[in-house]
């Protein structure tokens, strides 16, 4: 690989990482549900998605119906994931819902057992058994003393689960189209997922502050556009070895920028058994790697 490549790929991750390790303060900052905040999101960064996927429309005449369908079923995967995330955060803090996130490998490679019939190593799981036992120790602790983070935390493992999914579909998917292709079609179509549910709820489309649109666009276009985009890119030139596990740290950049900007701390219960998750995540997923 060329130097300058490499070099380029890097800056791609670092860059990105950092952007959506803002997705949560994004949500908290918002003055509106967490629900709405998740759909003005995947709305806008579709209305985007588009115009590149428009110019190219001979392309997508050529897309097979396989390669639609499974675009669509992974939208409506990120959809749940991301509605249920974005309320977790909303309940709760930034920091915690977002670690729960990160266990996708852990439901993956359940789901690839399941539906693809791969073998686990021994390091699924241990890290299984590790990261459960953190899970445990925040969830107990917050069942003894109330804090509310017990229904977060609930939340955030169901929406790893739909995250999962999509990862799984995903791996189907792009086999199919190119990453132009699948994000506009997955955007679009956790959109309108996303917009039902919002339409069955109590809230409102309208009606939020000037600060909430600006951070609407910056959520659309900023973390799912671009953020998603530099990612993309460091994935096309380094390998998954090392992409993955340095993906691992946006809960960490997450914890760090809710503490600088929003003034959020963690209890001594939430920091010991998110190190002990964060562990589990990572033996996983280098269990994973290690086994492709």
């Amino acid at each position: 690989m060329h130097h300058k490549n490499t070099f380029k790929a890097y800056a791609a991750m670092l860059a990105g990482l950092i952007i959506i390790g803002f997705s949560a303060i994004l949500i908290k900052s918002a003055e509106a549900p967490g629900l709405i905040t998740a759909f003005y999101r995947v709305f806008i960064a579709s209305l985007v998605l588009i115009m590149p996927f428009l110019l190219k429309w001979r392309k997508v005449v050529a897309i097979p119906t396989k390669g639609i369908v499974m675009a669509i079923l992974g939208g409506v995967a990120f959809g749940f994931d991301t509605a249920l995330w974005s309320t977790a955060i909303e309940i709760s803090n930034a920091t915690i819902p977002t670690l729960m996130a990160n266990l996708a490998p852990l439901w993956v490679g359940f789901g690839a057992m399941l539906f693809f019939k791969e073998k686990q190593k021994k390091g699924f799981w241990i890290g299984l058994t590790i990261t459960l036992a953190g899970i445990l120790l925040m969830v107990s602790h917050s069942y003894i003393s109330k804090d509310g983070l017990l229904v977060s935390i609930v939340l955030s493992l169901i929406a790893g689960m739909f995250y999962g999914t999509y990862y799984l579909i995903t791996q189907k998917g792009r086999q199919l189209m190119n990453t132009l292709q699948y994000l506009s079609i997955t955007s679009f179509s956790a959109a309108l997922i996303l917009g039902v549910i919002v339409g069955f709820s109590d809230y409102n489309f309208t009606g939020y502050s000037d600060k909430t649109w600006i951070i609407y666009l910056v959520y659309g276009i900023g973390i799912h556009v671009i953020g998603w985009t530099l990612i993309n890119y460091a994935q096309g030139y380094l390998r998954a070895t090392t992409v993955s596990p340095t993906l691992l740290g946006q809960p960490v950049l997450t914890a760090f920028f809710a503490w600088l900007i929003l003034g959020e701390s963690l209890s001594v219960w939430q920091i010991s058994g998110g190190i002990v998750v964060f562990a589990g995540i990572y033996v996983v997923n280098y269990s994973r790697l290690k086994q492709r």
